[in-house]
């Protein structure tokens, strides 16, 4: 898989993990909601299909009276890990744009 397309997919990936994590945040006093999360990383080692991004429902966590399965805290520690991850795949797209703009321009 090009390298391009790779970046691309991380970082649409870590764009949706976000907006899950929000939405999760954002229904943590919803009766029955289950959390949902991304999947994308696990993906990457399968030789036989390509890279997907998924969102999942967690049924496995443990569920307070109400069915919600919510933890503030996981989330906001979700959240950071996710925002670190988003910046970091930003500073290396920048990084290989920059080198194959100089490769390009002979410099």
């Amino acid at each position: 898989m090009e390298i391009y397309n790779l970046m691309k997919m991380g970082l649409d990936a870590t764009d949706l993990r976000g907006k899950a994590i929000a939405n999760n945040v954002a229904n943590i006093n919803t009766p029955g909601y289950k959390r949902k999360y991304v999947t994308f990383e696990e993906t990457l080692n399968n030789k036989e299909n390509k890279p997907k991004i998924e969102i999942k429902t967690d049924l496995g966590s443990e569920m307070r009276e109400d069915g919600n399965n919510v933890e503030l805290e996981n989330e906001k520690v979700n959240q950071a890990a996710t925002t670190l991850q988003y910046n970091a795949l930003v500073s290396l797209t920048n990084i290989k744009l920059a080198m194959t703009k100089s490769v390009i321009s002979g410099r």
